[in-house]
């Protein structure tokens, strides 16, 4: 079979620790461009891993026939960059926040329908160990139904993790235009509506910017959800975790407790009534100091070697994006948005 031919467009630190590195690890991938307005750091992946070097997709996507993109930009470029994308013919894979807004959600799915193009969201969290393990737990139906749950993303920071530094797009509004929502916490709500199979039927949210100075971006957020099931939960997500930052989530159920990353030796603990425990090792969540593989660029590659639409679909992104989006509704508005 001949190989994936794979355009990088975004050459910083996602692109730097998991997507590149993980193309070139995937022997049914040939990476053949990297784009980047700083057209220094495109050059440096081309010298490391062959292909061209482009400071602009569109230049890149008239240039280069390839079978699929990965899009590692600033969130308000992930919609254009997307759709042009697809209409060229090639199948996305989008870093999340898949976009900034539902309309932009929108056209980016009916873009990849309309080319027979799959469209995929970079959500990690469901690939990890852990939250693997946990899922396959909750299936067994061993603890019931799942009452309450809480569920945190935190850390420094992007300061410590983007190439910039202090001087990233993150702190930019008209480029991020989310913060610590947009980099975290939609990973968080992704996670819960998967684990639990279940979608949020309302949110309220306290969403602002406590402590990073210069910036208006979100650095802290702290959301109720009541899922359409009826359990409820808190999501938080924080940029200024400074000491202890936290991936954890901890489940309640009619039959126990589940708790996830909570520990550093077993990454899955299960607290029954009757008081057996059950510990799992099933390795760890992976965090910006400590890399391990994320499983997005093998899990996008299977999708398009089997000709397999992706599990993490473009209305799945969509479906976390919306709880993100009903979070800064609530803060602006002091009201409980109905999703």
């Amino acid at each position: 079979m001949s190989k994936i031919k794979v355009a990088v467009i975004g050459c910083g630190s996602i692109s730097k620790h998991r997507h590149i590195p993980e193309y070139a690890t995937n022997s049914n991938v040939e990476l053949v461009a990297f784009v980047d307005p700083i057209i220094e750091r495109a050059e440096h992946y081309a010298q490391l891993h062959g292909g061209k070097a482009y400071s602009n997709y569109v230049d890149m996507l008239k240039a280069e026939k390839v079978d699929a993109v990965s899009v590692c930009t600033p969130n308000y470029l992930h919609a254009e960059i997307s759709i042009a994308a697809a209409n060229a013919g090639a199948h996305v894979l989008v870093e999340k926040p898949m976009a900034t807004t539902a309309a932009e959600s929108e056209a980016m799915i009916e873009a990849a329908k309309k080319n027979g193009v799959f469209l995929m969201v970079g959500h990690n969290q469901r690939l990890m160990p852990p939250h693997v393990k946990a899922k396959e737990i909750l299936e067994t139906g061993k603890l019931g139904k799942v009452l309450t749950f809480r569920t945190s993303f935190g850390h420094p920071g992007p300061e410590g993790w983007s190439v910039d530094g202090r001087e990233s797009w993150f702190f930019r509004k008209e480029e991020a235009l989310m913060g610590a929502m947009g980099d975290l916490g939609v990973h968080k709500s992704d996670l819960i509506r998967w684990l639990l199979a279940d979608e949020v039927a309302q949110v309220a949210a306290f969403v602002g910017t406590l402590h990073k100075e210069g910036t208006d971006i979100d650095d802290n957020a702290t959301c109720l959800l009541r899922m359409k099931s009826g359990a409820t939960g808190s999501l938080v997500a924080s940029w200024t975790y400074y000491k202890g930052q936290d991936n954890s989530t901890v489940l309640w159920c009619e039959n126990g407790v589940m708790k996830i990353d909570t520990d550093p030796n077993d990454q899955v603990i299960v607290e029954l009534r009757d008081g057996t425990v059950e510990r799992y090792k099933v390795g760890q969540v992976a965090t910006n100091e400590k890399q391990t593989s994320s499983g997005v660029i093998d899990e996008f590659i299977s999708c398009l070697v089997n000709n397999q639409p992706p599990r993490i679909s473009g209305e799945e992104g969509y479906n976390a994006l919306k709880v993100i989006l009903a979070a800064f509704e609530s803060e602006a508005t002091g009201k409980i948005i109905n999703l």
